[in-house]
């Protein structure tokens, strides 16, 4: 079953407001954070905080990830302990700093040693040279893995690259973690763009990252999430030719021929499965608009 994960916003779990004001967004998933967006003397109330949200719920189907902090820091261990012991949890945790597959094993053993029920998957964030290096055997790492968020501005601190409009320097970061995805069948999101009043910007690295084979796109403000939603779904023009294709395709096994032409274009049986997936995508998102 396909989950829309077009737009997946931040939310510091320190802004009680922002907290509330999530359930109302027309996100597909709300990445409740722990870590970089809350300063250290907020770490107990955003954690607080945090686990009374998702408790009280009231979110809908929008996908709830909550970015602990990693288990090196003052705060990890207090964040595993909170969250396993909540009475109600989230849908994922995501891992933050990961280098290494060791790294996620030692999380998932973490919560599985607090009594963290094994419902809760495990997501981590790409955001250090060695993660890229590793990202093979990171993406492999546990059976509960389910995706990868990009953290392009903490790659591009360690790495020295710049924030251009094409993200020259982050292309083969990009590409490498996609295709480690895609092996291992997880989702990938692609990292955050960081100008809030840059409307033309945001569209285009929405379409880049679609077109570089990324499921959606981690935002920072509610005000792009509209742009997220409409390049990472399937458009009407798309979901009428993924029903052409598929009807040619029926049709042309029906009368027991083995190639069909759409449009001009050869159909084969992967571009049957490519417009299959289309429509289940559009039918999962009005799903979710309509809960």
């Amino acid at each position: 079953m396909i989950r829309p994960r077009r737009s997946l916003l931040y939310m510091p779990g320190s802004n009680a407001r922002a907290l509330e004001k999530a359930r109302s967004l027309p996100a597909d998933g709300l990445i409740l954070d722990l870590e970089d967006a809350v300063a250290p003397d907020a770490k107990a109330l955003a954690r607080s905080q945090i686990v009374d949200a998702v408790a009280e719920g009231g979110y809908g189907g929008r996908e709830l990830l909550v970015r602990i902090n990693a288990l090196d820091t003052p705060w990890g261990g207090d964040d595993v302990r909170a969250l396993s012991a909540a009475s109600v949890f989230p849908d994922a945790v995501l891992i933050p700093k990961v280098s290494s597959a060791a790294d996620v094993v030692a999380v998932a053993d973490a919560f599985d040693a607090a009594g963290c029920a094994d419902s809760v998957d495990f997501w981590v964030m790409a955001e250090t040279p060695l993660c890229i290096l590793n990202i093979r055997e990171i993406a492999a790492s546990h059976p509960r893995l389910r995706g990868i968020v990009m953290g392009t501005s903490d790659l591009a601190k360690e790495t020295r690259v710049r924030h251009t409009p094409d993200r020259l320097g982050f292309i083969a970061s990009l590409s490498l973690c996609v295709l480690a995805a895609r092996a291992n069948a997880l989702d990938i999101i692609d990292g955050v763009h960081l100008g809030l009043e840059d409307a033309p910007g945001l569209h285009a690295v929405c379409e880049q990252g679609r077109d570089l084979g990324f499921d959606g796109k981690s935002l920072i403000h509610p005000k792009q999430i509209s742009a997220a939603n409409e390049i990472y779904g399937p458009s009407g023009q798309e979901i009428a030719s993924a029903r052409k294709i598929i009807e040619a395709w029926q049709q042309a096994e029906n009368e027991g021929k083995g190639l069909v032409v759409v449009d001009g274009q050869l159909v084969e049986a992967l571009h049957v499965e490519a417009a299959k997936r289309q429509l289940e995508l559009a039918a999962a998102i009005e799903k979710n608009s309509a809960s």
